[in-house]
């Protein structure tokens, strides 16, 4: 067993949530977790320029490339992947303490990232969102407004090959109507959270407080 995979095993549980770029896959969350109180998105780093609207250390921890190299060069980061022009990496201190304090952790990442998490850490639950069709798709990342022609483009063929990869993971969720996708996540932490190999989890809380388990 992997140091990172023996000191978080047992506690709090790690979601891997992957999508193409205009799924929906950020405004699904956000809801998800506002809405779940014991739910917490990792923030990760990137190089990337920050967007309008965005605030660091909240949508994201800006930094520049060489910070980000050394970052990864130090063994910080428990993924990290370029996407298209841009570094993003998730800081494996974070999530190694918030699992072991007993919380459960949201990992907002592409398919590459997700490969690499699960090599460390098995026991993880991974979620692909996935857009209704590909016309969908590309209407959505036009109606953003935010990119060029060529940069929808590009997002349309890296979204076909993030798409090839949906079979990898746990759970699929089809954001057609935004409500029953969302109904569809809480519904897979729900059932995550009722596994009885998942030891520390609120049902098994209230069995221990009950007298019907044992206080270990």
């Amino acid at each position: 067993m992997a140091a990172t995979e023996k000191q978080i095993s047992g506690s709090g549980t790690l979601y891997i949530v992957s999508a193409p770029s205009g799924a929906g896959k950020t405004s699904l969350l956000e809801v998800l977790i506002e809405s779940d109180g014991n739910l917490f998105l990792s923030v990760s780093h990137t190089t990337r320029a920050m967007r309008s609207g965005e605030i660091g250390g909240k949508n994201y921890h800006f930094v520049s490339q060489e910070e980000f190299f050394t970052m990864r060069d130090h063994g910080e980061f428990l993924e990290h992947a370029q996407v298209f022009d841009n570094y993003y990496g998730t800081s494996k201190s974070f999530i190694e303490k918030q699992l072991a304090q007993g919380e459960d952790v949201v990992l907002e990442i592409d398919w590459q990232g997700a490969q690499q998490v699960r090599e460390q850490l098995p026991q993880a639950v991974s979620i692909f969102i996935l857009p209704p069709t590909l016309e969908a798709l590309e209407e959505r990342l036009r109606n953003r407004g935010q990119d060029s022609e060529e940069i929808i483009r590009r997002r349309m063929k890296d979204a076909r090959e993030e798409i090839s990869h949906y079979c990898e993971y746990d759970y699929i969720v089809i954001n057609d109507k935004f409500e029953d996708a969302l109904k569809q996540l809480h519904a897979i932490v729900d059932s995550q959270r009722l596994l009885l190999r998942n030891r520390h989890t609120p049902v098994t809380e209230k069995l221990t407080a009950g007298g019907l388990l044992p206080d270990k």
